[in-house]
């Protein structure tokens, strides 16, 4: 692997690590979907995706007829997968930098809000009336939480609701920064660095390996 190839698998990697350690810093959680969550994944994986099992079973016959472009069908190829992806996952809703018992409490008085028969068996709630049933998983040195659908029957729209209502219950409860996110803000910034100095030492190679890839 040249220089190039580092910066496009480990661009996307630092730019992830640098937002997630951000957002495990600030002093107030952040909710999203499960959807999003993944989707951003993706997004971070895609240049070691490029770099990896595109290359190695990258189509030489249709770059000579198409040139640059089969990168883009390469790209939109991936996208359409992780879409696709996306479309089969469970619900879940994801929570970040809260610790997991001020989360139960604000999801215990929100259930009973949203449906009087909702009850809690261990880490898992349901809501019958709402057609939600989840499991409470927790990543507990980052303080992250997500909320997972137990079963394949699952109503989209109160799942929607229930994200919806999190997200404003916990708008304004503030937490305790979270100092071990720090870990994640050094790996970003240390791999941005690194690139950064690499593209720096020599960017006709970069240049090069760049025009060398696109076809030009």
């Amino acid at each position: 692997m040249d220089c190039f190839d580092w910066c496009v698998a480990l661009g996307p990697v630092a730019v992830y690590l640098l937002l997630l350690g951000a957002v495990n810093l600030a002093s107030r959680p952040l909710v999203v979907s499960g959807v999003r969550d993944m989707a951003v994944l993706a997004l971070a994986a895609s240049g070691l995706v490029m770099v990896g099992p595109m290359e190695l079973f990258f189509p030489v016959q249709a770059s000579i007829s198409y040139g640059p472009a089969v990168w883009l069908f390469l790209m939109g190829l991936y996208a359409l997968a992780a879409v696709l992806g996306l479309l089969f996952m469970r619900p879940r809703i994801v929570v970040y930098n809260v610790p997991v018992e001020e989360l139960r409490a604000v999801l215990a008085r929100l259930a009973v809000g949203l449906d009087p028969d909702a009850r809690w068996a261990g880490d898992a709630l349901a809501l019958p009336n709402l057609g939600v049933e989840l499991h409470v998983e927790q990543v507990t040195a980052l303080r992250n939480v997500s909320l997972v659908a137990c079963g394949p029957d699952q109503n989209p729209q109160s799942w929607r609701r229930l994200e919806a209502a999190l997200a404003a219950q916990l708008a304004t409860l503030e937490v305790p920064r979270n100092r071990r996110a720090l870990a994640l803000v050094a790996a970003g910034a240390v791999l941005t660095a690194t690139l950064v100095l690499m593209i720096a030492r020599d960017p006709l190679a970069v240049a090069q390996s760049l025009q060398a890839t696109l076809g030009w």
